[in-house]
């Protein structure tokens, strides 16, 4: 998802259909006001959520959303689809839909903790793969674990088909069955492929946390609500430091 900035001359002539040495004058005027800041400069860049006003009227004011959804299993990860229902048909219509996308996509058979935004900088900042977000998930297993499994996925996997080796990621055993995994990456059915080396299939995979952000417990199955102003800004923050925050 693209940002969509622009100079601000150029905007306003688009915007009013006139000439940019018209924009000059309305500038020399103080006549615009740039997120409550008179505009003096025709190069000042704007984007979809900078708030333009003229003579008193509002040209553009949007706002950021940044939601999270229990996404559930059975939902895809798509703003449409002709086959299955979508997260975006779980939301409720206090949300302009239309201009949402979807951070870090979970496949039909996968649920937990989903992003949803109309801000591309802050998507491109999560899914990265210089900026190494963690995801966490817990994942139940058909068939027993053992202490092997950590050193193989911390060591990172070959996949020949991409010609790959996988980030190194951290597996702690939960439960006979039941395993949490950390990682940085996000390729295609990494973690059941991960599994499948040693022939033992995923019966659920459940994303619990994204960076510092983890699902709401209080979200029920398809479920969503707003981020935080905290939880939007410090999502980045590694999750040792913003437990040392939150304990003062």
């Amino acid at each position: 998802m693209q940002s969509k900035r622009a100079r601000l001359d150029r905007f306003l002539s688009s915007y009013l259909q006139i000439n940019r040495k018209d924009v000059r004058l309305m500038l020399a005027h103080n006549r615009v006001t740039l997120d409550g800041v008179v505009a003096k400069n025709i190069d000042q860049l704007v984007d979809e959520f900078s708030r333009i006003v003229l003579d008193g009227r509002v040209l553009q004011t949007n706002s950021r959303v940044y939601l999270m959804l229990n996404k559930p299993v059975g939902v895809v990860s798509a703003t449409r689809d002709e086959k299955h229902r979508t997260v975006i048909d779980l939301l409720d219509n206090r949300v302009d839909k239309s201009a949402l996308h979807i951070v870090g996509r979970l496949d039909l058979n996968s649920s937990g903790l989903l992003l949803l935004t109309n801000d591309g900088r802050w998507s491109r900042q999560l899914t990265s793969p210089q900026n190494k977000v963690t995801k966490v998930y817990q994942v139940t297993l058909q068939n027993p674990l053992s202490q092997e499994y950590i050193a193989a996925f911390e060591g990172g996997m070959y996949f020949a088909y991409e010609n790959i080796t996988t980030q190194p990621a951290k597996l702690q055993i939960l439960s006979e069955y039941v395993a949490q995994v950390s990682l940085t990456e996000g390729r295609y059915h990494q973690i059941k492929r991960m599994f499948g080396r040693f022939r033992n299939p995923v019966l659920h995979l459940h994303r619990t946390s994204i960076g510092a952000l983890s699902l709401d417990p209080e979200l029920a199955p398809g479920q969503s609500r707003e981020l935080t102003a905290y939880e939007s800004t410090h999502i980045n923050t590694p999750i040792e430091h913003k437990l040392a925050t939150d304990d003062g």
